[in-house]
């Protein structure tokens, strides 16, 4: 029986992105993701993945076909799925695209990743002139960062999004774009996942892991949990400024 995602309500474009991201981020050699049978506005069609316990064994072969997901590359920070055109979604909240290269991955961060949220969440009330401050410091720290080149990521790589199959790891739900490979590694770690140490671990024996990058984490984290507060509200405020200032 294949799984039927079918809302009305969605935004234009809701399900048409998620399908391009499907298809842009199945490469080679990269971990298995669900690939979209029949998509519509409003209705996305996806073959069933049985689901299966989580092994060390899966984690490593999850950890190094990610790297090679990640290596496949984007022409540029924040570019969309290939086939897709406009912004997306990451889970309901918009979620801005670069259709022109920026300077550098910290100013795509911070422009594109961090501002549009804090905009949001200021506006809302939902977070105040204090904690706007600290999450301004991190937007004009990581506008300095270069970053790495490019990577073909998921986006949206929490432990809900990883599903574990006696086939191995398949990805679903993604916002993909060009980013930051580190950017999906935090977010495994941001809600937990079964044997991440072995996946973190084969990740960086295929594809080295630059200096600091555990420094870093939380960085990566701050973007995803003021999605969080966007969604749904200050119960996430502590966490998204915890997380900010340790980095800022």
């Amino acid at each position: 029986m294949p799984f039927v995602k079918e809302r009305h309500d969605v935004p234009a474009g809701f399900f048409e992105v998620e399908a391009a991201g499907l298809r842009w981020l199945s490469v080679p050699g990269g971990p298995p993701v669900v690939q979209p049978l029949e998509v519509s506005a409003g209705r996305l069609v996806l073959p069933q993945v049985d689901s299966a316990p989580p092994t060390p064994a899966a984690a490593e072969d999850f950890g190094r076909r990610l790297a090679v997901m990640h290596d496949a590359g984007a022409r540029h920070f924040g570019v969309p799925p290939d086939g897709w055109h406009g912004d997306g979604y990451i889970g309901t909240a918009d979620l801005p695209h670069a259709q022109e290269p920026v300077g550098s991955w910290g100013e795509f961060y911070a422009t594109y990743r961090l501002r549009p949220f804090l905009r949001t969440a200021y506006d809302r009330g939902t977070i105040g002139e204090r904690e706007l401050a600290v999450f301004d410091r991190v937007c004009e720290r990581v506008a300095a960062d270069p970053g790495e080149e490019p990577g073909r990521i998921h986006g949206d790589l929490w432990s809900g999004n990883v599903l574990w199959s006696s086939a191995g790891v398949h990805l679903i739900d993604p916002a993909a774009h060009g980013g930051h490979r580190e950017t999906d590694l935090a977010m495994l770690a941001l809600f937990g996942l079964p044997h991440l140490d072995r996946v973190l671990r084969a990740y960086d024996e295929a594809h080295p892991l630059a200096d600091g990058w555990r420094d870093r984490v939380s960085l990566h984290q701050v973007h995803p949990l003021l999605v969080h507060v966007v969604l749904f509200g200050s119960s996430y405020v502590g966490q998204a400024v915890a997380a900010a200032r340790r980095y800022a």
